[in-house]
């Protein structure tokens, strides 16, 4: 008999998140993101953009911390690791913010547009073939006919609507360095500190919620479908995809717009919109995360 012999441990057998493709949990968080907007609709008649952003913060941290109690695992964190999660809460105080504050002004689609250059941006950082160059390249072209982007009036809206573009890859920068083992954890963190953040600047326009519970109940609707749903499905995404792969699918984000534009909104979109979507579907198909 050999003593000697080591035993190899079993391979644990994944668990039902991990048997989930990973663009299935994509798809998720790309329709609930344009789900928020449908409870926003109400908040903006009665409350400024910076109180609906600060709403919609404080709801999704509310909800982390009850679900996760995430601040049991801030000790077991590297200084590394709890650096990127407050910037990570700075990051997503500041996005959330100056993304209201840029609807307020502009049309969506046009601050949907630049907020995809920041995307797009690391997508092309990541090409490393002629197939996936192509794949950006239609992707782009298919985000630039469904938004129609027209440069005009508004000054100020673009400076927001830009700021919160810079923003949006960071956020997938630091988002994939938080995904993995414990990265909703780690998200739940992000958002108190969010919330933390963007107290001085929201909690005073938020206020009228207070005294309204149809008011309070639509910001919560806002946080949940906006920040808990979607941003939860982005990490069980990212700890599977290639941060240019990521990239490239949230091209397909105002595909997603439209859809949900025709079947809850009843807003029939037009033959470019629809040339726009099969374009963004094409790019996204082509695209492969590793090349043989």
């Amino acid at each position: 008999m050999d003593h000697g012999a080591r035993t190899t441990p079993p391979t644990p057998k994944p668990g039902l998140a991990d048997r989930v493709p990973p663009h299935a949990y994509f798809l998720v968080s790309a329709v609930f993101h344009y789900l928020g907007p449908a409870f926003a609709v109400m908040l903006f008649v009665k409350i400024e953009p910076l109180g609906v952003a600060w709403l919609r913060i404080a709801s999704a941290a509310i909800v982390f911390a009850i679900w996760r109690r995430p601040w049991r695992y801030f000790r077991t964190l590297s200084l590394a690791e709890r650096w990127t999660v407050v910037g990570l809460g700075v990051v997503l105080a500041a996005m959330n913010s100056l993304f209201y504050l840029a609807i307020h002004q502009l049309p969506l689609g046009t601050v949907g547009a630049i907020e995809f250059l920041g995307p797009i941006g690391l997508a092309a950082a990541g090409v490393r073939s002629i197939r996936n160059f192509a794949a950006l390249a239609v992707a782009i072209g298919g985000v630039a006919v469904l938004t129609d982007v027209r440069i005009e009036g508004a000054p100020l809206g673009y400076v927001y609507a830009f700021a919160n573009c810079a923003l949006f890859a960071l956020y997938i920068v630091l988002g994939h360095r938080i995904s993995g083992r414990g990265g909703i954890d780690r998200l739940g963190l992000s958002m108190l500190i969010a919330m933390v953040a963007a107290f001085p600047i929201g909690i005073r326009e938020a206020a009228p919620a207070f005294f309204d519970i149809r008011l309070l109940a639509a910001g919560i609707g806002v946080g949940v479908s906006s920040s808990v749903i979607p941003y939860v499905a982005d990490q069980l995404a990212m700890a599977r995809l290639p941060r240019a792969t990521f990239a490239i699918l949230l091209c397909i984000l105002p595909a997603t717009a439209t859809a949900i534009g025709f079947l809850v909104l009843r807003q029939i979109p037009t033959i470019a919109e629809l040339f726009g979507i099969g374009l963004v579907i094409v790019g996204v198909a082509l695209h492969r995360a590793k090349e043989s």
